[in-house]
């Protein structure tokens, strides 16, 4: 009997770990090939983890709400295909558990190279033989946690090595006043079981206020556009554009747009279509920062942020936006939207994005100020379209008429893209918008 390794498969860029929500399988269960197994989330996506061979669940490593790493091992299955990994025959020992756990050592720490391993003066990593990521090297720092203390706390990752979930839980506890040091010996073992710490209710203050904890995606949404905005010098450009021709023409064409292609016309594939035409004239904003180097994207793929039911964000990502023509954008951004609020996305359709586009003005602002989305350097935010009185240039003189008008938003990272640049691309998409052709047929 060969054992294949279930393992957590990449979910996206940038995206480190999951949180297993449900196992579709039990111990003892038949699976099929290409059946799931188990559901899990990211603060981007929730998805599905499929075997890729038939077999029988024989072990399962995590349960629900556990915080597993990408790569990590989820479950055993036995198989009796060739070909697979097989557990029993590589007579495991410790040596080769040392390898499997460096490997895993390695694809964490390159997941989370923008961390730079900061440790206070105070604490000699020196002296212990522990394994500290840089990540809790750089939490124990900011937090004070002296080495005496990290020796304390047990690690649920691989080895028994500690990992942010061990520190943010124990932090916790030392907050509530409920880390009593003198029952927790140095972990000098591997630890398989994961500790339960147990999270103190939510107290109102005066009866009055309702304490609501914050959803695990709010808090990784929080934590990114803070590091976002930390990371990136923000800059803002703000431009008004005439989209009356856009309106008039849509208003014609639509009904028969729909029945012939059986999808709505919105606005947004228009926009989507003029920010890929300027993002091919301006290559630059099509680009992303790896610490100091410039990677210039050859492939045009706009995230197309979404609001879900919750009240939370998700970006799919429209691939080779600039390949597609207005019949072939107008169904993509409709699946994507659609599929985005029923959260049936893929994880592969949520990944690769080189510059970002927000719809602000379907919650009626005028104007933002969105925040980058890392490792891009650029977001637009489409303000509200209004009805205003404007002034018409004509031939015969200047006079007063009611125009439909909106303003473009957009936000880059000085850092890459000073302000004339910024300034030219927004121009151009308000140019490409305001020179619409009243008689284009889709």
């Amino acid at each position: 009997m060969a054992k294949y390794k279930l393992v957590l498969p990449k979910m996206g860029e940038s995206v480190a770990e999951a949180t297993i929500t449900t196992w579709l399988k039990e111990v003892g269960d038949t699976i099929e090939a290409d059946e799931t197994v188990l559901e899990v989330a990211t603060d981007k996506v929730d998805s599905e983890v499929p075997c890729e061979v038939d077999g029988v669940l024989v072990e399962k490593f995590f349960g629900p709400n556990d915080v597993v790493k990408v790569g990590e091992v989820l479950a055993i299955i036995e198989t009796d295909e060739e070909g697979v990994f097989d557990v029993e025959s590589t007579n495991e020992n410790e040596d080769v558990e040392e390898e499997q756990e460096s490997a895993v050592v390695e694809e964490l720490e390159a997941s989370i190279s923008a961390v730079k391993e900061v440790v206070a003066p105070t604490v000699d990593f020196a002296g212990t033989d522990r394994f500290y990521s840089p990540l809790v090297k750089n939490i124990a720092k900011e937090e004070n946690v002296s080495l005496a203390e990290l020796e304390t706390i047990k690690g649920s990752g691989k080895g028994g090595r500690v990992t942010k979930s061990d520190m943010l839980a124990y932090l916790q506890q030392r907050t509530n006043g409920a880390v009593i040091t003198e029952t927790m010996e140095p972990v000098k073992a591997p630890v398989v079981k994961k500790p339960t710490y147990q999270k103190a209710a939510p107290v109102s203050v005066n009866g009055k206020e309702e304490i609501i904890e914050m959803t695990r995606m709010g808090k990784l949404i929080s934590h990114h556009m803070k590091e976002s905005v930390q990371t990136s010098v923000h800059v803002q450009s703000h431009i008004e554009v005439d989209v009356t021709n856009i309106w008039d023409w849509r208003n014609k064409i639509k009904a028969g747009f729909e029945i012939r292609e059986g999808e709505k016309l919105t606005f947004t594939p228009i926009f989507m279509e003029a920010v890929a035409a300027a993002l091919r004239q301006y290559p630059m904003l099509n680009i992303s920062l790896d610490e100091d180097k410039i990677v210039k994207h050859k492939d045009i793929n706009l995230g197309m942020a979404a609001a879900l039911p919750d009240g939370n964000l998700i970006v799919p990502v429209i691939k080779n936006a600039d390949q597609l023509n207005l019949v072939g954008m107008a169904k993509v951004v409709n699946d994507l939207a659609n599929r985005a609020r029923l959260n049936q996305l893929k994880p592969d359709e949520i990944k690769g994005g080189t510059y970002t586009v927000t719809n602000i003005g379907m919650f009626g602002s005028v104007m933002g100020t969105p925040i980058i989305n890392q490792p891009q350097v650029g977001i637009l935010a489409l303000g509200a379209i209004r009805k205003v009185p404007a002034v018409i240039e004509t031939p015969q003189g200047d006079f007063i008429g009611i125009r439909m008008k909106m303003f473009l938003s957009h936000s880059y990272d000085h850092r890459v893209v000073n302000g004339a640049l910024g300034g030219m691309f927004v121009k151009a998409v308000a140019d490409y918008l305001e020179a619409w052709d009243v008689n284009r047929e889709v």
